[in-house]
């Protein structure tokens, strides 16, 4: 095999790994957030790309350069599958605030953006205290969390994924 060849072959291997590992990470988000549908025709999609990459490193075993770029194309597949899931921020994310001392103002500022909050009563160590629950999409968590930032930057604030079932979240401002 010619030297040129060898890099396109293994350039090659690298683009489908970098297209098959992000629609994987992709189809995970979507089989996470019960989008069966999307999840499937992306695995299709996925396992198809997969099939072409591995049927080329098998037929050119003595290209050591494939191996190469299949392993560096599931390591930046999955840095951009990350990334783009990011940008497009689909679903929605549970966000818990505790904030000592500005409750009220950090629920009026959030009320203000158009973000919905349901404040629960709570015990802390010291006494009570409040937990602002916020159900947004993940397109507005990094909103959610400079607005309660500029007013407490102490506040505890956990989140975690969530699937809507029913009901009405605020998208847009």
């Amino acid at each position: 095999m010619e030297p040129i060849s060898i890099i396109l072959s293994a350039l090659m291997i690298m683009l489908l790994r970098i297209t098959d590992v992000s629609l994987g990470t992709m189809r995970v988000l979507f089989t996470v957030q019960g989008k069966k549908w999307i999840a499937g025709t992306v695995g299709f999609i996925e396992v198809t790309i997969w099939i072409f990459a591995i049927r080329h490193i098998m037929l050119n075993l003595g290209n050591i350069w494939n191996v190469f770029g299949y392993s560096g194309g599931f390591a930046i597949g999955t840095i951009l599958g990350i990334t783009v899931e990011q940008k497009i921020g689909s679903g929605f994310v549970q966000l818990y605030v505790i904030s000592m001392y500005f409750t009220d103002k950090i629920a009026d500022k959030l009320r203000e953006n158009h973000i919905g909050i349901t404040i629960l009563p709570g015990e802390g160590t010291r006494g009570g205290v409040a937990v602002l629950y916020i159900m947004v999409t993940r397109k507005r968590q990094k909103e959610v969390i400079k607005l309660v930032e500029e007013i407490d930057p102490n506040a505890v604030i956990s989140i975690q994924s969530a699937v809507m079932y029913r009901g009405y979240i605020h998208t847009r401002k």
